[in-house]
């Protein structure tokens, strides 16, 4: 599904990634993890095209998209969770969600029954503003809206950020029954191990802009990754 080749990333004179390579594949999530400011932002951001890379490419079904603007790699199925969330404080709930409307067809313009099974707090809250939710609320609105563009690539920007562990609990399980779907590649950006330890089927460790160190479910040692992160 997604292939991130050496991919390097300035800003200004300052580089931020270093050489990255990532891949994703259907019905699997890729953990990226590390300490703030290693650059696991950044790496979303130039996935959907938001950051320009200076060499590398980011391919996406055996599509070259390095080029493509970000609304363009919306409309090729990328959904991204940001940081923050990022919802709109002043819309309403379901208009929020139908914010996610922008890259579909005509027909394809309505709600998914999953956003309110997955999340049914958002059905009881369809009028209420975004920026009157709890943080977890506002969470599960920002994944809510991703997945109303039927996404092919999710990717999730520290989503327990911040969260009360009920609402983490529920996030959790959200990713669960979407890779158990099958037909989504997940990237999931965490500092919260054992979050990423239970849901992850590939991991990778960041530092200075650069992968270090990776491993798979079949070797998994989360100690090894938690001294990783600690380096």
């Amino acid at each position: 599904m997604l292939e991130v080749k050496d991919i390097n990333l300035f800003y200004g004179a300052a580089q931020a990634l270093r050489g990255v390579s990532i891949s994703a594949a259907p019905g699997k999530v890729t953990c990226v993890l590390g300490r703030n400011g290693v650059g696991k932002t950044s790496l979303l951001r130039a996935m959907v095209g938001q950051y320009p890379i200076s060499s590398g490419a980011i391919v996406l079904d055996g599509n070259d998209i390095t080029g493509l603007k970000p609304y363009e790699r919306a409309r090729k199925g990328i959904g991204f969770v940001p940081q923050g969330r990022e919802i709109f404080p002043l819309l309403t709930v379901e208009e929020n969600l139908k914010t996610g409307f922008g890259p579909l067809k005509r027909e394809d313009k309505h709600i998914p029954d999953d956003v309110f099974s997955l999340f049914p707090v958002l059905q009881s809250m369809l009028g209420r503003r975004g920026g009157d939710l709890s943080g977890g609320q506002q969470q599960q609105l920002a994944i809510g809206r991703a997945l109303v563009m039927r996404p092919k690539l999710l990717l999730l920007d520290e989503p327990t950020e911040g969260i009360q562990p009920s609402i983490i609990k529920d996030i959790g399980r959200a990713i669960s029954y979407l890779r158990n779907l099958g037909n989504i590649a997940i990237v999931l950006v965490e500092q919260y191990l054992d979050f990423a330890c239970e849901l992850g089927d590939s991991f990778a460790v960041m530092d200075r802009g650069a992968v270090k160190f990776t491993c798979d479910r079949s070797n998994l040692d989360a100690s090894e990754i938690s001294r990783q992160m600690a380096l």
